[in-house]
């Protein structure tokens, strides 16, 4: 069994929004629903560790399969562990699921799981952190007014910056609807409505009115 001091190794903390505390994160969260939903924890626990192992930096060639690569860094690992090769695809199978635009659905339990788990991580405090983090790195303004075409279509008109705001409504505010647990969906609506208030906040101090 792949042990955190072991999987910290793996990862290299490049910037603040897909490091080491990130994995930790999902492995702690993971382990929360699992606990709630009846998993096998030690899936759970290791492709939590793992979901993220290849690839997964931004501006990294791979990136847009980091979870195919990650899924067979795992396959290496635990095969050198003496994984039986059916609970390694069980593992192989929660990292491939994870990504939030993949084409492979989470199936099993322990899937829905960690794409749960993963996605917790973009709402509430974290979450608010996460999405001004990346728009800092990106570039990107924290705030800019959305037109009237990408609150209808989710497409800028030209001249149009896509702010942490836009990364909100386009992706954020829809994360809860594609979870699959009950226990997260209970935990994203608590987190959606403090990431909701942030915003209206951000907003009425970008403007002046608070």
């Amino acid at each position: 069994m792949p042990t955190i001091e072991q999987a910290r190794t793996w990862y290299t903390d490049s910037d603040a929004v897909h490091d080491f505390d990130h994995v930790l994160r999902v492995y702690r969260m993971a382990e929360r629903l699992a606990a709630a939903e009846g998993a096998d924890m030690d899936i759970v626990r290791v492709a939590a560790l793992l979901h993220d192992a290849e690839g997964a930096t931004p501006g990294h060639a791979s990136r847009a399969d980091h979870h195919h690569a990650s899924a067979e860094f795992a396959a290496q690992v635990l095969t050198s562990e003496g994984w039986d090769a059916k609970r390694v695809a069980a593992v192989q199978h929660c990292i491939r699921a994870h990504r939030y635009r993949g084409t492979e659905k989470p199936e099993s339990l322990e899937a829905k799981i960690l794409f749960d788990a993963d996605k917790l991580d973009v709402l509430g405090a974290i979450g608010a952190a996460r999405v001004i983090g990346y728009a800092t790195l990106a570039g990107t303004p924290w705030y800019f007014p959305p037109s009237n075409q990408f609150l209808e279509t989710g497409k800028e008109v030209e001249g149009e910056a896509h702010s942490a705001y836009h990364e909100h409504l386009f992706k954020l505010r829809k994360v809860r609807e594609r979870m699959f647990t009950v226990t997260a969906k209970a935990i994203a609506d608590e987190r959606l409505k403090y990431l909701d208030e942030f915003f209206e906040r951000l907003i009425d101090e970008w403007n002046g009115k608070r």
